[in-house]
């Protein structure tokens, strides 16, 4: 199907099914711990081994020898992989560094071998009497060095975007801003690690993974391995948390590839804590610059920030700056992102790449900006909103909402009360502050296929390579079918994640939801045509309604159309040019209390609301969980979550969750989320967009704002931690 023209009213539009707060249809396997996870696939495949991977002692340099001898005469030790005895290797193009080292070395825990034993203690015993002597080499590791010595040439230049005179108006602007920020490198610290179960049966290939993204998977594992990738399946059903870590081929897929065809028998590899953060892909750290030039009645007449990341050698640059160019109006404006070579392990995608960080900084600037105005700080975003994107005035935003979003939160917020000067309010010990921030996130459009079936007792079945991360997406995907089906939930069956199945759009940058669900819609209209077709009636007029097709005065089961014979229809979203029409974004605003402690500067969230224009909200229930996820994993990134860098050995030294603090039930408070109500036409025939990562972004800066509030304390380098506070706090009294 393809969509390039506005949606008009279709049968998602009944939101008899749709639109309604359902509990997850695979709630009951998770709660009863029977959802099978890929480690955990003891039912797929008989006698399987163990992987244990040995990462890589140094950052950066060679082998200079290895030694297997040892761990290959260790007991129950099967078959040991390196890369003398792998062959040779492609790389997936999704990939930066190669998943198997050597003799190069590119980062620190980049796999130099697997030892694959009949049990788990056996293998990891063996994998330590691996030898492996290196020649080490100089490397990069320090962001700021790296960047005070990059200079400006073009070679660091990235996506740089410019309009207007920036230096000019920035120059006369009678109100200026130039403040330059960090965010630290962070890892996804998701509960399930990176697993896979890899069986070969002659030339093909199963794996039983955790991947996000099974299209890509298989693709680059067939690439890597250097075979056909129809020879290749993925299997994923159930994935246990990615937030973007699980977006790509890793380690383990492979390792677990090579080690079953090494063994000739199926191997389970799983990554350590440790190689989770340092073998796989991380959120890069950030320095950020941020220059606002304003009038004194608070109009933006020159914006502009520019980031500088690091990453490995045609690695990417983190893009925080890519809500800069559509968040607020201002004819001057200047952004760009500066890339450093760096030897630490890959940056890549984490939750909301590019805007979570992003706005942890531009919305800070943006509160300061307004205290410089001596302008409310909703006010002054609100007098610099836009309904038009800022570099191509034409083009319009197809929904925009930021300031109902604003407006409704203040409201319910109770930000009236706030006090303007900074460090007033007191609650015994506590100095209580409130902030905010708004929320921008892109839509992202992305073809989506999807088979639905249909049998004699009515049961319509979807079968997609869709992923469900936790977010849902049995649920919607159900509700989809049940809607254009005109079935109950209890007459929908959904298989995902099997790269058997029509490729759909996967599960990644808040694009999930809205695409998987219209590439099952597209399969529905096809399925809805053939059931009418088989039953004699006008599919331009056939209605679908509680196991019933109606056309006319006419009635018939549904289920009467497959009698002779299972009906199929297949099909895919497919779009066209809507979104060069017009700017799809979704937008929000958060708000916060926190209490900081006079005395010894430790700070606790007291309240925390949402605000979100997220198009038509699919399923209210799980996409409330999904924002106060965000919302939760933004009070991480803004107080405590910091991959701390060894810059002698160039690796992240707090590789595991003893050392990596992320938030726990205590640090978080009540959490309260408003959907606006919004439909978009120019999204797909959904008419939704996607929310899960539009809850992460702004949140850090609502909590450094809050913190400034309540102290008077102003800190530019996340995360907050109380030794930024402590020798600067308001005196006790």
């Amino acid at each position: 199907m393809k969509f390039d023209t506005p949606a008009a009213t279709n049968p998602i539009d009944q939101l008899k099914v749709v639109g309604k707060p359902t509990s997850r249809i695979d709630g009951p396997l998770k709660t009863t711990g029977t959802a099978p996870y890929a480690y955990e696939r003891h039912d797929v495949v008989p006698n399987q081994a163990y992987g244990y991977a040995v990462g890589a002692g140094i950052a950066k340099g060679r082998i200079a020898s290895l030694s297997v001898d040892e761990a290959k005469a260790a007991p129950g030790v099967l078959a040991v992989v390196t890369h003398e005895t792998a062959g040779k290797l492609g790389k997936g193009k999704r990939n930066v560094a190669p998943l198997l080292a050597g003799p190069e070395i590119d980062h620190y825990h980049q796999a130099v071998a697997l030892v694959v034993a009949e049990s788990f203690e056996q293998a990891r015993a063996a994998a330590n009497l691996v030898r492996v002597e290196y020649r080490k080499a100089d490397g990069a590791f320090d962001l700021a060095r790296a960047r005070d010595a990059m200079g400006d040439g073009e070679e660091h230049r990235k996506e740089d975007s410019v309009v207007g005179d920036f230096a000019a108006a920035f120059a006369a602007a009678p109100v200026k801003l130039d403040e330059t920020y960090s965010t630290p490198d962070q890892t996804h610290a998701m509960m399930e690690p990176h697993a896979s179960i890899a069986a070969w049966q002659g030339d093909r290939l199963t794996v039983w993974t955790s991947n996000q993204m099974i299209d890509w998977a298989a693709t680059d594992l067939a690439a890597t391995l250097e075979m056909p990738k129809e020879k290749v399946r993925v299997i994923s059903p159930f994935v246990g948390g990615g937030f973007g870590g699980k977006l790509f081929l890793r380690a383990d897929t492979l390792l677990a590839a090579l080690g079953a065809q090494a063994a000739g028998r199926p191997v389970k590899v799983a990554l350590p804590r440790p190689m989770m953060a340092n073998n796989t892909t991380h959120r890069p750290a950030t320095i950020q610059r941020v220059r606002i030039g304003a009038t004194p009645d608070g109009r933006i007449t020159a914006i502009a920030h520019e980031s500088w990341s690091g990453n490995l050698p045609d690695g990417k640059p983190e893009t925080a700056t890519d809500q800069t160019r559509l968040l607020y109006a201002g004819a001057n404006r200047l952004s760009g992102t500066r890339l450093a070579h760096l030897d630490l392990p890959e940056g890549n995608a984490m939750r909301a790449p590019g805007e979570a960080p992003g706005l942890m900084v531009l919305e800070i600037a943006m509160d300061e900006m307004a205290e410089r105005l001596k302008i409310d700080p909703v006010e002054f975003r609100i007098l610099n909103d836009t309904q038009v994107d800022p570099e191509k005035p034409e083009r319009p935003f197809s929904q925009r909402q930021l300031v109902q979003c604003l407006r409704t939160g203040a409201e319910r917020f109770g930000w009236s009360k706030r006090s303007v000067e900074p460090g007033r309010v007191r609650d015994g010990r506590w100095l209580v502050g409130v902030g905010m921030a708004a929320a921008f996130r892109n839509n992202l459009l992305t073809k989506s296929a999807a088979r639905v079936r249909l049998d004699k007792r009515g049961v319509v079945t979807v079968e997609t390579d869709m992923t469900d991360i936790g977010t849902g997406s049995y649920t919607i995907i159900a509700q989809t079918a049940a809607e254009m089906m005109g079935v109950g939930l209890d007459k929908v069956v959904v298989r995902l994640g099997d790269s058997g199945f029509p490729a759909s759009a996967g599960s990644g940058g808040q694009w999930g939801a809205n695409n998987s669900t219209a590439g099952v819609y597209a399969a529905c209209v096809k399925l809805r045509e053939a059931v009418a077709q088989k039953l004699g009636f006008n599919s331009a007029d056939a209605q679908f309604a509680d196991g019933q097709v109606l056309s006319g005065n006419r009635s018939a089961p549904l289920a009467q159309a497959a009698g002779g014979g299972e009906l199929a229809a297949e099909d895919a979203i497919e779009y066209g040019d809507l979104d060069k029409k017009a700017q799809q974004s979704t937008f929000g605003a958060h708000f916060v209390e926190v209490g900081v402690d006079a005395a010894t500067a430790e700070i606790r969230v007291r309240r925390m609301l949402a605000v979100c224009a997220a198009g038509r909200i699919l399923n209210p229930l799980s996409a409330r969980s999904q924002v106060i996820g965000a919302m939760t994993m933004g009070v991480g990134a803004a107080l405590m979550e910091e991959l701390a860098v060894d810059t002698r050995g160039g690796f992240f030294v707090n590789h595991d969750l003893a050392a990596y603090e992320v938030p726990v039930h205590a640090d978080i408070p009540h959490q309260e989320v408003i959907f606006l109500d919004e439909t978009d036409p120019m999204s797909s025939p959904m008419k939704a967009k996607g929310v899960g990562e539009l809850g992460l972004c702004g949140v850090g800066a609502a909590i450094a704002n809050a913190v400034y509030n309540a102290t008077g304390v102003r800190v530019r380098d996340y995360p907050i931690t109380l030794d930024k506070l402590i020798d600067r706090m308001p005196p006790m009294g």
